[in-house]
């Protein structure tokens, strides 16, 4: 599933590329782009707490979707908000792994993969 969601997050990067040259208005896929973003954030903190040893991997995959997306202004902040919002909300809760983070963390992993595969079909080249 990791690998999977892994995948779709890059088929993402490159298909959704920048698409827009007015980034004041929202992109029809910001919504589900946010919450990708918050997911990321969230992975990036329990992955770490329950001992994946991935460094800076989901840091690094937010990094690449900032990226390819190329999000100025109010737009980048939003994103980058989420991801924040994410790896904060998680930090406040989960000191160590417990079941309830292992069970968030493979649910992010499908919501995650599900939204990089829906914005991928329905936006992307």
């Amino acid at each position: 599933m990791k690998r999977l969601f892994v995948l779709a997050l890059t088929l993402l990067c490159f298909a959704a590329g920048p698409v827009r040259a007015d980034d004041a208005a929202p992109a029809p896929f910001d919504r589900d782009l946010q919450r990708l973003a918050e997911i990321l954030g969230a992975l990036h903190y329990l992955r770490h707490v329950c001992g994946a040893h991935e460094g800076q991997k989901w840091r690094d995959e937010m990094q690449q979707l900032i990226d390819a997306e190329a999000p100025s202004g109010d737009r980048r902040r939003r994103i980058v908000a989420s991801f924040n919002r994410g790896f904060q909300g998680f930090q406040q809760t989960y000191r160590t792994c417990t079941p309830a983070a292992d069970l968030a963390i493979r649910r992010y992993l499908e919501e995650g993969a599900r939204i990089s595969r829906d914005i991928t079909a329905r936006y992307g080249n």
